[in-house]
């Protein structure tokens, strides 16, 4: 058996972070990493889930099993945070990789003739997890590289092509890897596409709070959710809680009849993890259900945004200025983590190798890697190797 296994593609990202850490010279930066980090390059536990975690420590009485379902409170609180209400079915999951790994097996399980459509680009484990699942896939056209926003001729043309019971994945919001979003009234026009098409909208909402805040980065879901008579789900707590290693996360699955809709997703679970970690839902919930935590969280998290916010205005006018020209306005416009700048690859390892700068090679960039020193040697290395 064993002899019969294939070595691995190497991961971008990891390869990436491999060779900035063996890049003896100083001042290099990396934008390359997928998480967040402040001013000083950490990725700091917010002081909301110290406080949670110490109130759990106090309180908790014994580490049993929640369900196979997982906490019924952590689920209530992930319902009210991303739809504002408690119906549907959920499943608490191992992450939003989890998440999206068990829609993928539920969809796998009810129609496995189904086509899972893809926006070109997306996040790269996107693919591979539709192909592990054995479904197939194709792609919707996403970005417009001239305008670094939405090619929305193009994506409606590439949907007008998806049949009834298709999976459409969208993003909810801070699009990965490039940051740019559709707009209320382009919202409106995918929700009316998917309606008519008879397709099931896969949405995968890892950066909630990153991006316009944490009610107006739900408002898309909570629209596709309200509009169509089927949708999914798939929500991260990694990075809007910070707790990126707990791998708390949540499937919420509307439509159908819910006990049968909740009794598949449990059996799910009981088949893959069997019962779902807890520690991060805990902390989770114990942050929404409290007023008081869940200020103190909603205030960090609106620091955090607005950091973000700053360093796109501060790069997009510094690459105006060194560049002469306004083509990276775009990064100023975009929200969430990512962006991407729109480089040749050619132009990418020219940074990397005269300039210590590390970015993946489709030029994504992680806004939230840049310390505000660094913005301007970043803006003059872009000019110089363009």
């Amino acid at each position: 058996m064993l002899e019969r296994l294939k070595p691995q593609p190497a991961d971008a990202i990891l390869h990436l972070m491999q060779a900035f850490r063996d890049d003896p010279r100083p001042g290099r930066i990396d934008l390359g990493v997928g998480v967040y980090k402040d001013a000083a390059g950490r990725t700091p536990v917010m002081a909301a889930v110290r406080r949670a975690e110490r109130r759990i420590w106090e309180e908790e009485e014994t580490k049993t099993y929640t369900s196979m379902a997982g906490d019924a409170a952590f689920l209530d609180a992930m319902r009210r945070m991303i739809l504002g209400r408690t119906d549907g079915a959920a499943i608490a999951t191992v992450g939003g990789t989890g998440a999206l790994r068990q829609a993928l097996d539920l969809v796998r399980g009810t129609t496995p003739e189904a086509t899972v459509w893809l926006s070109a680009p997306t996040w790269p484990n996107h693919p591979a997890l539709i192909d592990h699942a054995g479904l197939r896939r194709a792609e919707y056209r996403y970005l417009d590289p001239a305008t670094g926003g939405i090619d929305l001729p193009g994506l409606m043309e590439d949907l007008g092509r998806v049949a009834p019971g298709d999976i459409v994945l969208l993003h909810g919001c801070c699009h990965n890897p490039t940051g740019a979003n559709p707009t209320e009234e382009e919202w409106g026009i995918i929700a009316a596409l998917l309606e008519r098409a008879g397709a099931i909208p896969l949405i995968d909402l890892a950066y909630q709070g990153f991006g316009d805040g944490v009610e107006a980065d739900a408002a898309a879901t909570r629209r596709l959710a309200a509009q169509l008579p089927q949708a999914m789900i798939a929500a991260s707590c990694s990075k809007s809680f910070g707790i990126y290693r707990e791998r708390a996360g949540a499937l919420l699955v509307l439509g159908g009849v819910r006990a049968l809709v909740q009794d598949n997703l449990a059996a799910l679970n009981r088949m893959t993890i069997s019962f779902p970690p807890d520690h991060g839902a805990r902390v989770v919930a114990t942050i929404l259900d409290d007023p008081g935590l869940n200020a103190e969280w909603r205030a960090e998290l609106e620091a955090i945004r607005l950091g973000m916010i700053r360093t796109r205005e501060a790069l997009a006018g510094a690459l105006t200025a060194a560049c002469g020209t306004d083509r990276f306005a775009f990064v100023a416009r975009h929200r969430g983590m990512f962006s991407r700048l729109g480089l040749p690859p050619a132009q990418v390892e020219a940074l990397r190798r005269d300039h210590g700068v590390y970015m993946l090679g489709d030029s994504r960039i992680n806004i939230a890697g840049l310390r505000a020193e660094d913005v301007p040697r970043l803006a003059e290395a872009v000019a110089a190797t363009g």
